[in-house]
C-alpha cells in the first residue's frame, strides 16, 4: 500500500509539472502573439491565428485526463453546433446579425471559417472548466449558466478587437445586441451539456487558457 501511494503521488506530481509546462508554453505563445500583432512583426503575422487555436486546443485536451465517450461527443457537438450557428448567421443574418468574416481565421465554407467551430469547441470547454472550478459541487444548471455568461463576457471583449484586426466585420461597423443574445442562446445548451456530463472535471490548462484569451484580447482592446 505505501508503494502504491508513493506511485500515485509521483504520477500526480509529474502531471502537475506537465500542466505547469503547458501553461508556460501557452503564456509564451500569447505574449509572442501580442508583440507580433502590435508591433507588428510581419504584415501577415495575424494569419497564424488558426495555428494558435489548434496548438491551444491541443494542449488543453492533452491535459483532459480521463477520456470517455461523452467527452468525444461533447467536442463533436460543440464543433458542429458552433459552426452551424455561424453558418446560419452568415447566410441569413439570424442569431447574431449581419456580419462577414475576413481572412484571419483561414479557409471558409460558404463564407464561414472551418476554424470557427474549433473556437466554439475550445471556448465551450474552457469556460466549462472555469465554471467547475468556481462553483464546485453546484448543480449543472448553475455551472452551465455561469459558463455561458463567461463566454458572452469574453465575446464583449473580442468583438471590437475582431473588427479592428479583420477577423470579421459587422454591417455599419456596429455590434448589435442580437450578437450577444445569440452567443448566449448558442452557448447555454452547450455549457449545460458540458456541466451535466463533466460535473467533476478539472483542467488547470483549460482554466489558464481562458484567462490568457481574456487578457490577450483585453490588451489588444486597450492598446487600440
Amino acid at each position: 500500500m505505501p508503494e502504491k501511494t508513493t506511485t500515485i503521488s509521483a504520477n500526480k506530481a509529474l502531471w502537475q509539472s506537465a500542466a505547469a509546462r503547458s501553461i508556460t508554453v501557452l503564456t509564451i505563445l500569447y505574449i509572442v502573439g501580442l508583440f507580433g500583432i502590435l508591433l507588428p512583426l510581419h504584415a501577415d503575422f495575424i494569419l497564424l491565428t488558426p495555428l494558435n487555436l489548434l496548438v491551444s486546443m491541443g494542449l488543453v485536451l492533452w491535459h483532459h485526463g480521463n477520456w470517455s465517450r461523452v467527452t468525444v461527443y461533447y467536442l463533436l457537438i460543440a464543433y458542429l453546433v458552433g459552426f452551424s450557428a455561424e453558418l446560419l448567421g452568415i447566410q441569413t443574418g439570424l442569431l447574431f446579425g449581419d456580419y462577414a468574416y475576413g481572412p484571419v481565421l483561414g479557409p471558409k465554407v460558404w463564407g464561414t471559417p472551418l476554424m470557427i467551430g474549433v473556437n466554439w469547441m475550445m471556448l465551450g470547454y474552457c469556460a466549462g472548466v472555469v465554471s467547475n472550478a468556481l462553483l464546485p459541487g453546484r448543480t449543472f444548471w448553475l455551472r452551465g449558466l455561469l459558463a455561458a455568461l463567461l463566454m458572452v463576457g469574453l465575446d464583449v471583449i473580442i468583438e471590437p478587437v475582431a473588427m479592428a484586426y479583420d477577423f470579421w466585420d459587422w454591417e455599419g461597423s456596429t455590434v448589435p445586441f442580437s450578437n450577444y443574445l445569440g452567443w448566449f442562446l448558442v452557448a447555454l445548451p452547450l455549457e449545460l451539456l458540458f456541466a451535466y456530463w463533466h460535473k467533476a472535471l478539472r483542467n488547470k490548462v483549460g482554466v489558464a487558457l481562458f484567462l490568457l484569451q481574456t487578457l490577450f484580447f483585453l490588451t489588444l482592446l486597450l492598446a487600440g
